[in-house]
């Protein structure tokens, strides 16, 4: 892969967790089609509900029953989801497959990692450690700071807590907000294809790169990091 002579190694990267770190879709859709058949409805296909996941609740709701904030009856249905995934959150989610093995690398080659998500610390706190990624370097979730993603404030607090300027950051996601988040926070961005992605095509997001897997990222990762030591090494 060839870079451009401007960039270099992050020394931290950064990363959404649902359809970035983790394959959370099954538990979300498993909540909202609960709630389905408790009004003796039939499951919505969950290739349907599959590209919504990154929209939480929002994104549930409206694939599975048809309305959005600001409709009536959209704000029970809400509470009620968030009960009930709350209660079976690590049921079936997992790290995609290359996610431990990208962590791995990061920490092997001296960078820091963190997450950066618009899911709520209700949610955050608890399921991050049942799913593996307890030694994130910080975990910033979308009431950490008083703004969500697409704002920046989320990941420029985390780049203050890792103590690493937002501009040696690189940050990774599956949404159009992910994209837009880092860019205004001045950081590299990722879009990763092996996420949700949502309805919109990656490639039309406006990110600096856009890889299919994670082990495409570990390997741009390293060959930074092999071009800088061999840089330094002819210096």
């Amino acid at each position: 892969m060839t870079f451009s002579p401007a960039l270099s190694a992050p020394r931290a990267v950064l990363f959404d967790l649902d359809g970035t770190l983790a394959d959370t879709a099954p538990d979300l859709a498993a909540a909202v089609n609960w709630m389905r058949a408790q009004r003796g409805l039939e499951p919505t296909p969950y290739a349907l509900l599959r590209p919504t996941a990154s929209a939480g609740a929002r994104g549930m709701i409206g694939a599975a029953f048809g309305l959005a904030p600001g409709d009536d009856g959209y704000e029970p249905l809400r509470l009620e989801w968030f009960e009930r995934y709350q209660s079976n959150m690590a049921v079936d989610s997992t790290l995609f497959d290359g996610v431990p093995d990208l962590l791995d690398g990061l920490t092997a080659a001296g960078m820091a990692w963190g997450i950066v998500t618009n899911k709520p610390m209700r949610f955050t706190d608890p399921l991050v450690p049942m799913i593996g990624l307890a030694h994130a370097g910080c975990v910033i979730s979308g009431d950490t700071t008083p703004h969500a993603k697409p704002h920046p404030a989320p990941l420029l607090e985390a780049a203050r807590r890792l103590d690493i300027a937002p501009n040696d950051c690189w940050y990774v996601g599956d949404d159009l907000r992910d994209i837009e988040a880092g860019r205004a926070a001045g950081m590299v961005t990722v879009a990763c294809n092996w996420g949700y992605c949502g309805s919109i095509d990656p490639a039309t997001w406006g990110a600096d790169f856009q890889l299919d897997t994670p082990q495409d990222l570990l390997r741009m990762l390293r060959e930074l990091a092999d071009a800088a030591r061999a840089t330094e090494t002819a210096a």
